[in-house]
């Protein structure tokens, strides 16, 4: 059985970035395109390929972890000199707990990979959700909370804005390193399909994606905001602006803020 590890000279225990390293690396050395499309070299990257896409992936992880702890196990049984050989029930139960043991180690790495999959997606996504979502309710209420503040209330919006905006800027750093690759760095076509399948947006995408939905999202607020005008002013008579003003920009990031940390705060507890 191919021993994908040791294709791409990575630990059992590697981590996804570790496997997604491992892979550009190799990748780049050992891409037929560099290497004069030897048939060496075709066969080198082929099975690089194809160790990546198992291993990236945590249910084949898992599957093919499986299968190796099996082949590791039946060949122990091969050797007539060894406990696992013998007909002893003591021996022989040592054997079970040792592959259960084992086994349970690949399913509990499958679900923390899994799971810190899912959180550094969402420490993705709920921020831009937000973002977008606060935006479209600007549209809609144009609150004045800024211009009705005395100076204490000015000076915590705007410390709350700052912070929110060094958050969204974090968050949106975080998503790029982890979901997108920057076109201005791809030389040719090797690094274009090496980079590509580590990370699967373009950074022009990705912006061209948020800063489109928040023209969407202000676009629709607005709309809305224009038809609900009459019962919004009567909701809010002395906090609505019919207009959009300056100080609508320091609302968005502060929601993103607030609704981020609620969201931490859940997930710390339901863990």
């Amino acid at each position: 059985m191919v021993n994908y590890y040791k294709i791409l000279k990575i630990s059992p225990d590697a981590t996804t970035a570790e496997i997604k390293s491992a892979y550009r690396r190799l990748a780049r050395k050992k891409h037929p395109d560099v290497n004069k499309n030897s048939e060496e070299s075709a066969r080198e990257f082929a099975q690089i390929a194809k160790a990546y896409k198992i291993l990236i992936d945590s249910h084949e992880r898992a599957a093919y972890d499986k299968n190796l702890l099996e082949l590791e196990f039946g060949s122990f049984s091969k050797d007539k000199s060894t406990i696992f050989n013998t007909k002893n029930s003591h021996a022989r139960r040592m054997r079970q707990i040792a592959y259960e043991k084992r086994y349970n180690e690949i399913i509990d790495r499958m679900i923390a990979e899994e799971r810190r999959e899912s959180m550094a997606l969402q420490k993705v996504i709920y921020p831009i959700v937000a973002l977008f979502l606060s935006t479209c309710f600007v549209g809609i209420f144009k609150p004045l909370f800024w211009t009705r503040s005395e100076t204490v209330g000015k000076i915590i919006l705007l410390t709350l804005f700052i912070i929110g905006v060094l958050h969204i800027i974090k968050r949106l750093q975080a998503g790029f390193q982890r979901y997108t690759y920057a076109e201005a760095n791809l030389h040719d076509t090797i690094l274009e399909e090496i980079v590509q399948e580590a990370k699967p947006y373009s950074r022009f995408t990705a912006i061209a994606f948020l800063v489109i939905g928040i023209a969407v999202s202000l676009g629709i607020g607005m709309l809305i905001g224009n038809y609900l005008q009459m019962f919004i002013a009567a909701m809010m008579p002395t906090t609505h602006s019919a207009t959009l003003r300056p100080e609508l920009i320091f609302y968005p990031p502060i929601v993103v803020l607030i609704v981020d940390m609620m969201h931490s705060v859940a997930s710390r507890l339901d863990h």
